[in-house]
């Protein structure tokens, strides 16, 4: 188990929204400082004072997408973590905010009791997936929606089964490269390796992946 976020940072600008998501995350890490930020230009400047450990990032924002925040966050804050929270439910903004590198998608269908509960599995490891996104991920791979037997041909060495094992634990690289006795040099060149073996390109993918071969 993970240890909750200390800081969080909610980037929505309809207060009734943001409302709803702060009363979500208080409800999963009630000892969380929580900051809020209603535009991109806000978010910069927000994550420049002070880095978050887990934001609640929506990508229609009024002066510009989410997506900006993203690819900020993982040029200069690559330990944070990101959740999604959004009303686009297309392939074209799913994959891309997923090859940023955030952390989940959730859509603004849930209930806060929902948002709350997948907050708290993220501490398991588990990514916060809408059901319906969910579903899309498992159809992109092509993976029944059930935990399969690892087949025999994934083309993975035993270490980066091991690496992909534990990142899908919830685990950062520098967290496995820990457990597993390694540099976090060669950990990255592990997980650089499962990413291009199975045709993933973030965590909440790779997590998915992991399931179906029978890691996690």
């Amino acid at each position: 188990m993970l240890p909750a976020p200390t800081t969080l940072l909610i980037i929505e600008d309809l207060p009734t929204t943001l409302d709803w998501l702060a009363q979500a995350a208080q409800a999963a890490f009630p000892e969380a400082r929580l900051r809020t930020a209603g535009s991109v230009a806000e978010s910069l400047a927000a994550l420049a004072e002070a880095p978050a450990e887990l934001l609640l990032l929506d990508l229609g924002l009024p002066d510009g997408s989410g997506m900006v925040v993203l690819e900020a966050l993982r040029r200069d804050h690559p330990a944070s973590r990101c959740v999604v929270t959004t009303i686009f439910d297309d392939d074209e903004h799913l994959f891309a905010a997923l090859r940023l590198g955030a952390s989940g998608y959730v859509l603004k269908d849930q209930s806060r009791d929902q948002l709350t509960a997948m907050l708290l599995a993220m501490q398991a490891g588990q990514p916060p997936l809408s059901p319906g996104v969910a579903r899309r991920l498992l159809s992109h791979f092509n993976l029944p929606p059930v935990t399969v037997p690892a087949p025999a041909n994934d083309g993975l060495t035993e270490r980066e089964r091991e690496v992909l094992q534990l990142v899908s634990k919830g685990y950062s690289v520098p967290q496995a490269a820990k457990a597993m006795v390694i540099s976090p040099h060669t950990a990255h060149t592990h997980i650089k390796a499962v990413y291009r073996k199975l045709a993933v390109a973030s965590r909440a993918e790779a997590v998915l992946a992991a399931r179906h071969l029978g890691l996690a």
